[in-house]
């Protein structure tokens, strides 16, 4: 699943592309089932002008003139690209043409994701937004301390917990875990004040690094106009069980947590 850097970067490469383009026409080939129905979608974007573009925790926002937004949550193998104008493919689940003649186009392969179309009002009572912890990268080190402070959830599971910190997933878990040279099993409450603000800073440098490295293409992940990210030729440790720790060289292993395969050191990450 695409985490922050992945939909920011997407965000990010729309922003420049969509902003002040609008939308003339929508072609509905075949939308999840997590989806609103094309009768609410379409229009409500027809003859909208795009306005902002942007991300929060996982989830692509595109605000539109009549203050509504549509919601992209990529799940598994969700795609938004923005380009010219091409064959719809079997896997498009939805096609807005601009004004330009370019295309905004959402696809998935497996059906996970979805697209949805919120007024203001329902947007800011939305169900999933509302218990969306804070943005990493807009909080300091010790304001995400305070969300672990006294917790007895392993530090990983809480990582994942989306009402914990926005954002973070399997990747940028393990990896920041790995800097901060903490066991993924290690319990909230015994990771200690300095570990912690440690743990987070190195969590921040990790996401920006990535957002720089345009994201990491694992499988099905691309950017806004069809482009791979980078960041997977940085792993330290995810994906990697069995390869050579980069730091000692012992042998990296791994562990379910919070229902997730953890790849850690187990001589730089010791557990306590």
């Amino acid at each position: 699943m695409p985490e922050l850097p992945e939909v920011e970067v997407i965000a990010r490469g729309l922003s420049q592309t969509l902003a002040g383009r609008t939308v003339i026409s929508v072609k509905v080939p075949g939308l999840t089932r997590l989806s609103d129905a094309a009768e609410v979608i379409v229009p409500g974007v027809q003859g909208q002008t795009i306005c902002r573009v942007y991300r929060r925790a996982k989830v692509l926002l595109i605000e539109l003139e009549n203050e509504s937004t549509l919601v992209f949550h990529l799940k598994m193998t969700g795609r938004v690209v923005h380009g010219e104008r091409r064959d719809i493919n079997k896997h498009d689940r939805i096609v807005f043409v601009l004004d330009d003649g370019s295309w905004l186009i959402f696809s998935d392969m497996r059906k996970f994701g979805y697209v949805k179309l919120f007024t203001k009002q329902l947007l800011e009572n939305w169900d999933f937004l509302q218990k969306i912890g804070p943005e990493p990268l807009e909080s300091s080190p010790a304001e995400l301390v305070e969300r672990i402070a006294g917790r007895k959830t392993s530090i990983k599971g809480l990582l994942l917990n989306q009402s914990v910190v926005a954002g973070v997933g399997n990747i940028y878990a393990d990896e920041s875990l790995f800097r901060a040279g903490i066991h993924p099993e290690t319990k909230g409450h015994r990771i200690g004040h300095e570990r912690a603000l440690k743990l987070f800073a190195e969590l921040q440098d990790v996401l920006k690094l990535a957002i720089r490295e345009n994201g990491s293409s694992i499988s099905d992940y691309v950017n806004a106009h069809g482009d791979a990210g980078a960041f997977q030729n940085s792993f330290n440790v995810y994906g990697k069980k069995g390869q050579q720790c980069s730091r000692c060289n012992g042998l990296l292993q791994a562990v379910k947590v919070a229902g997730r395969t953890s790849t850690f050191c187990p001589h730089c990450q010791p557990r306590r």
